[in-house]
């Protein structure tokens, strides 16, 4: 996830080792700021796993950020870039962002995001190309009939291995830091596999793999039903079926993404597995 924020001047950019306290409290203000969903389990999986950017203002209080987090052997993540909004305008999601590119371009991997439709336009400059369109779908808080079980660890290594095929890129060790949180729940139906996970502000479904889209729309069927907190989940605009379960569920679609790449070769994958993301911060 990237916000469109980048403009202007210059700013000190640090690598943010691991997390103490403090300084979570500042990346979590960042999210409370911006309205987005992530939490500090999220803000923790980018520092074991891949590299945080900062800036800080003169307080030494962190008031940007942004995130890369490498993905099997070609493919680097860019999202995170927020911005506290008093200070949105100057160029420091700019900064933030191009340290991320230089991040990614240091390490020789092939950079992805999923952008807003206006972020495109930006991106497009520095060279992404978009790849293919998606839609974020909301739910509020409903009263359900049924309660999801967490299921059986073991559907962790299917779901891996589908989720690898449909995105072209292993991130095996991402997918089991989402399922193995507390309040995560691995679901499977048929051939269909996905994981709900707790978030700031509601719970996100994704990813979810199947190998058809009917069982795509089944298990998101089960999930919407068994779920009573809000729901959030973002799916490719391609997905007609499964656009009317999730309207036939309560969700409206809320906003729009893009997902985009810089560099050769783009990883491309059994897209059709694909019917939801882990969220524009995971792909």
């Amino acid at each position: 996830m990237v916000s469109t924020e980048l403009d202007a001047p210059v700013h000190v950019v640090e690598t943010l080792g691991a997390l103490d306290r403090e300084t979570l409290a500042m990346l979590d203000a960042l999210v409370v700021q911006s309205g987005w969903n992530q939490t500090a389990e999220d803000w923790g999986l980018f520092s074991q796993q891949g590299t945080l950017f900062a800036v800080r203002d003169g307080s030494g209080c962190i008031v940007a950020s942004g995130a890369v987090l490498p993905m099997g052997d070609t493919g680097a993540w860019i999202s995170m870039i927020l911005v506290a909004p008093a200070l949105r305008g100057q160029g420091l999601g700019r900064t933030v962002f191009e340290q991320c590119l230089r991040e990614v371009r240091r390490q020789g991997r092939v950079a992805l995001l999923d952008a807003t439709p206006a972020g495109e336009r930006l991106y497009t400059q520095y060279g992404f190309s978009p790849l293919w369109r998606l839609t974020r779908w909301q739910r509020a808080a409903a009263a359900t009939s049924t309660a999801l079980a967490r299921q059986e660890a073991t559907g962790l290594a299917q779901l891996a291995a589908l989720d690898a095929e449909a995105l072209g890129l292993a991130r095996g060790e991402v997918l089991a830091h989402l399922a193995g949180r507390a309040g995560s729940r691995l679901q499977r139906h048929a051939q269909g596999f996905a994981i709900v996970r707790a978030g700031r502000i509601a719970h996100q479904i994704g990813p979810l793999i199947a190998t058809d889209e009917a069982a795509a729309a089944r298990l998101l069927a089960e999930i919407a039903e068994g779920t009573p907190e809000p729901l959030i989940v973002d799916v490719p605009d391609m997905r007609a079926q499964l656009r009317a379960q999730l309207a036939a569920a309560g969700l409206t679609p809320q906003r729009g993404f893009v997902r985009m790449a810089l560099g050769e070769p783009v990883p491309h994958g059994q897209t059709a597995f694909l019917h939801a993301i882990a969220g524009p911060e995971y792909g």
